[in-house]
């Protein structure tokens, strides 16, 4: 059944966009600010993350249930979602082609300086961020607000998990652009997470399921010392 908690973030449209849009934001809007300024991370990404997370707090409480109703199932898809971010580069060497590497997705390189790969307090921050966190903020913004939107400017009434064509491959393809070099494993976790948000209409279920591929890769990073998965 769709996840019918949207109504008790009430029927006003800048409240409900809000709730779903905002979080994520200030994360990408004060991620940008870092970057464009060259503000140290060891600082500013806790910074980032903590921002973020009041948002979540003040605005996002209420808009779904937050009980996944397949845990088990979502888990295994974000850890299949992991191998297929992973697997790729295992088995050729291609990263660096033009196709990956241009003036449009940039280049494979971490945005972790060397100088903190080896700080045990910034290793816990950034994996708990890209665990917990982001998996909350994408999945709000992605498939909570976007993949409705685009069907429906009313969105808060479009059940979770409605489907067009239209707003499925458009927010498959954003959430490719959105990582890189990695767009073409970025498209298939999007149209993975996109199905499975249909299949179980459960916001929560995608949030298992992307906190799962996110915290795989961050053991990846940190037990393999593969830092250019963490853009």
């Amino acid at each position: 059944m769709p996840d019918s908690a949207d109504h008790r973030i009430g029927s006003a449209p800048a409240h409900a966009t809000a709730a779903y849009v905002a979080p994520f934001v200030v994360y990408v809007g004060l991620m940008g600010i870092e970057h464009a300024l060259g503000l140290p991370p060891r600082i500013f990404y806790p910074v980032r993350c903590a921002a973020s997370a009041l948002a979540l707090i003040m605005l996002s409480r209420d808009v779904c249930s937050w009980r996944p109703s397949r845990p088990l199932a979502s888990a295994l898809l974000g850890a299949l979602v992991f191998l297929i971010w992973v697997a790729p580069d295992w088995l050729f060497d291609y990263r660096h082609f033009w196709l990956f590497e241009n003036a449009l997705f940039g280049k494979v390189s971490s945005s972790v300086p060397p100088d903190l790969q080896g700080s045990l307090s910034f290793r816990v921050v950034r994996t708990l961020g890209c665990t917990v966190l982001v998996p909350i903020l994408e999945e709000l913004f992605w498939r909570g607000w976007l993949m409705r939107w685009l069907i429906d400017g009313r969105f808060w009434k479009v059940p979770l998990g409605s489907f067009t064509s239209l707003s499925f491959w458009t927010v498959a393809a954003m959430f490719a652009s959105e990582h890189g070099p990695y767009w073409e494993v970025g498209l298939a976790a999007g149209v993975l997470y996109n199905w499975w948000m249909i299949r179980t209409c459960n916001l929560a279920d995608c949030i298992v399921a992307h906190s799962v591929t996110n915290g795989l890769l961050s053991l990846y990073v940190l037990a393999a010392n593969q830092w250019q998965y963490w853009l």
